[in-house]
């Protein structure tokens, strides 16, 4: 991707991956934003709060023993969610098969935004296959920002009511002759 201020995140990488991987996770990423360090973590398994939690005891023992990080800042553990951030080349390979938002650097490709279903990354390069258009593809260092896009269900049709299904069992009332 273009210029990555997050690159000399690096050494914290190092660092908090170990502990990730020894809990049983994957860490995705590291954002370092002013006075938060942001650890964003995925699993097999759904993390809950108590997951999270151990993860962010054990992350902190971590960094206060190396202590990378000058000054203060707040330490947050969290999963990447339904609409991540793909900023690495693991992260869109991660991603085949979903459909992505990109923005690209001014100039590239003439292009400033591709949306669709990402098909493939070889290398560095990626293709993306957009619904009126066809197949777009981008080299990494085109990309600006990136991100996953959810896709809600069907809508209810009007008028129907959600988890409404009727009775299992049909009761006649009426008199005994």
């Amino acid at each position: 991707m273009s210029t990555n201020p997050q690159q000399n995140l690096e050494p914290i990488f190092s660092l908090i991956e170990p502990v990730v991987e020894a809990s049983g996770h994957h860490l995705y990423d590291i954002q370092h934003n002013g006075g938060t360090l942001a650890v964003l973590v995925q699993s097999e398994n759904a993390l809950g709060v108590d997951d999270l939690s151990q993860l962010s005891r054990a992350v902190s023992v971590a960094l206060d023993e190396d202590d990378p990080i000058p000054g203060r800042y707040t330490l947050e553990i969290s999963t990447p969610g339904v609409e991540r951030r793909l900023r690495h080349v693991r992260h869109f390979a991660g991603a085949i098969g979903e459909t992505v938002n990109i923005r690209t650097i001014p100039g590239a490709n003439g292009r400033r935004r591709i949306v669709g279903n990402l098909i493939s990354v070889e290398d560095e390069l990626l293709s993306i296959e957009e619904p009126e258009s066809g197949i777009a593809t981008i080299h990494i260092d085109e990309i600006e920002k990136a991100r996953t896009v959810f896709k809600w269900g069907a809508a209810p049709k009007p008028g129907s009511r959600p988890g409404k299904t009727g009775s299992k069992h049909d009761h006649e009332r009426g008199s005994q002759s």
